[in-house]
């Protein structure tokens, strides 16, 4: 394994936990999830495509037998699990549908172990407890407080984190036959044009043309909080087991929270303090083990 790996899977985790930071100016404008999602993948694809174009057109090339493997990252990963989780945040709390939606590192971990024979080691299990542990203590699943449940939202919530966790088993199989740039770019090409039919882009060229400021937090969403995470981690999977990458990426949740107290003055209560503790500790048990 690569030793810059696991930093690079870190600074992913940090920039999708900066996605509230800037959604929040979109949501605010009355555009939805999907819309919001939408955008995302149209900018990471625009950005991409026009990249390679200047660098290395070779790149934007695939064979048509090995577009199963984009359809996996893009539609069966991206776009599926955006439209589970947004369900899902309907049907039931936020806290509820962030749980379940990071229930794909375990998914990943044992889907890893399956296919790709990764070894499960105590360490794996140990950082795996613990994140699943503080990220329940930072979203507030185990303060007492009055949750939304549904079977048909644990259902779908389930399907959200099955959705997430297929990127990195999509995303490693891509990665044997495909540079980063590649996969990223067809990934999110193929996302963004199976989220249109749900997302009325209609609707979005008209919010930004009343609205011409939106433009700076879209871009912001696309390019720091989309483009440059994917980026990272898809190239730290060149080099770093898909389970370990995947506990890792509990970062987010973690960065997502003092985001919100530090810019948007959202309280700190103790479990989350503690959970913020212990997702640090399986970042730190994971970035520091030697490669196996």
């Amino acid at each position: 394994m690569n030793r810059t790996a696991p930093l690079l899977v870190i600074g992913a985790g940090f920039c999708w936990g900066l996605i509230g930071l800037f959604s929040r100016a979109l949501i605010a404008a009355g555009l939805s999830s999907p819309q919001i999602t939408l955008i995302r993948c149209f900018i990471i694809a625009c950005s991409m495509i026009l990249f390679l174009l200047v660098r290395d057109r070779s790149l934007l090339r695939i064979r048509p037998r090995d577009l199963w493997m984009f359809l996996g990252t893009g539609l069966c990963s991206i776009a599926f699990f955006n439209i589970c989780y947004f369900i899902t945040i309907e049907l039931t709390s936020l806290a509820v549908a962030s749980m379940l939606l990071y229930t794909a590192p375990c998914i990943v971990t044992v889907l890893s172990a399956l296919l790709f024979h990764e070894r499960f080691t105590s360490r794996k299990l140990l950082a795996l407890v613990l994140s699943l542990a503080g990220c329940a203590l930072v979203v507030g699943l185990l303060d007492g407080g009055s949750l939304a449940l549904s079977p048909k939202g644990i259902l779908i919530g389930l399907g959200a984190g099955f959705g997430y966790a297929l990127y990195s088993i999509f995303g490693t199989v891509a990665l044997r036959t495909y540079h980063t740039f590649t996969v990223t770019t067809w990934t999110f090409l193929i996302a963004a044009v199976g989220l249109l039919p749900f997302a009325h882009g209609g609707e979005i060229l008209s919010a930004m043309a009343a609205q011409p400021p939106l433009l700076l937090p879209a871009l912001a969403l696309g390019l720091i909080s989309s483009l440059a995470p994917f980026l990272l981690y898809t190239k730290a999977l060149e080099s770093m087991e898909t389970g370990r990458a995947s506990i890792l990426t509990f970062v987010e949740p973690m960065v997502c929270t003092l985001s919100g107290i530090l810019v948007f003055h959202e309280r700190l209560t103790p479990t989350g303090a503690l959970g913020i503790a212990l997702i640090f500790c399986s970042v730190l048990l994971l970035g520091t083990a030697q490669p196996e």
